[in-house]
């Protein structure tokens, strides 16, 4: 069986989506915390064994000999998170658990990480090394903080699970997203925004160097992020090795959010109409202005699928699920 924490939210329930409709993998055991009203809704496409809450999933694995894997998708995901004590809680205790339960009981362990860890990107973006990061939050530093403790349990060659990765994801959009509300992605608010106002609302730059609207992300589809982690786990499963490490899960192409503000509006075949706002105080200073994922580790590895571009994931994004009252993958 296949465990996967944070199952119900975006890139948990996309994973699911994956192993059940391109491996036939339907002996999985979904885990989370569903506080949306409508977050169950992630779930009535997916064929799964049982649904735990993350409170019940320790006791639960207490003694089992059949578990192949944890996907642990599961954490605050909020950058705007102030209470530390939270995150340390659930991006940090919560990790360490479920990577000792892994190192013995000879599972593979394979957990989302953040470029958020980047921080302000001052030592660009590269994962073969994350000694220098400082993170601009408390999201982004419990992320951090879990990479290094990982990396220790390596370098001080305590136990560590039969295989394990971590993931970098950079600025992921697509299906089952809506449940994330002000953390949900710039495609999706975009979306929303031009449908009910006419116009999208995009942040003014308040940095030298960059035009209202011409922040740079790398933005990546999330069916893209998912098959990425299921090649890890593919490997794992059939004894084929990938390296054990830390991944940048992001298509190497940082582009602007006005343009992923304009390729929303013309998927809806509509004319592209912005208005600019000025930045909330809460993220001024805390706002990371370029990200761009190196991918020659990845590539190492043997993950050889090609990123959807930009156009080709909103396109994808807004027709077949945005534009239908059915929007679920």
């Amino acid at each position: 069986m296949i465990v996967i924490t944070g199952g119900a939210g975006m890139i948990g329930s996309i994973i699911a989506w994956h192993l059940n409709t391109k491996l036939q993998r339907d002996d999985l055991v979904i885990v989370d915390r569903i506080t949306h009203e409508n977050q169950w809704q992630n779930l009535v496409k997916r064929q799964y064994v049982q649904y735990f809450d993350k409170d019940q999933l320790l006791a639960w694995l207490d003694g089992r000999t059949d578990i192949e894997a944890i996907i642990h998708m599961g954490a605050i995901s909020a950058t705007t998170e102030r209470d530390f004590n939270k995150l340390v809680e659930a991006n940090i205790h919560y990790s360490q658990n479920l990577w000792t339960w892994c190192a013995n009981n000879n599972a593979a362990f394979f957990y989302a990480s953040s470029a958020a860890t980047y921080g302000d990107g001052e030592h660009g973006y590269d994962d073969a090394s994350i000694e220098n990061l400082r993170p601009l939050n408390g999201y982004g530093y419990s992320k951090h903080f879990f990479d290094q403790w990982a990396l220790q349990q390596v370098n001080k060659d305590l136990a560590t699970p039969s295989a394990w990765a971590g993931f970098k994801f950079f600025n992921v959009y697509g299906p089952n997203e809506y449940h994330k509300e002000r953390m949900a992605s710039v495609a999706f608010h975009s979306f929303n925004q031009f449908k009910e106002t006419g116009t999208v609302k995009l942040f003014k730059s308040h940095k030298e160097g960059y035009s209202d609207g011409m922040q740079l992300r790398d933005f990546v589809y999330v069916k893209d992020a998912a098959a990425a982690v299921v090649h890890f786990l593919t490997a794992a499963l059939s004894a084929k090795a990938c390296p054990n490490g830390i991944y940048n899960i992001g298509t190497g192409k940082a582009r602007a959010f006005k343009d992923l503000a304009t390729n929303v509006m013309t998927s809806m075949n509509k004319s592209p109409n912005i208005t600019y706002i000025d930045m909330p105080e809460d993220l001024q200073g805390k706002y990371q202005y370029f990200t761009e994922a190196t991918s020659a580790k990845l590539r190492a590895a043997g993950y050889t699928q090609p990123f959807c571009s930009l156009e080709e994931g909103v396109q994808d994004y807004v027709q077949n699920y945005l534009m239908h009252d059915d929007a679920y993958c």
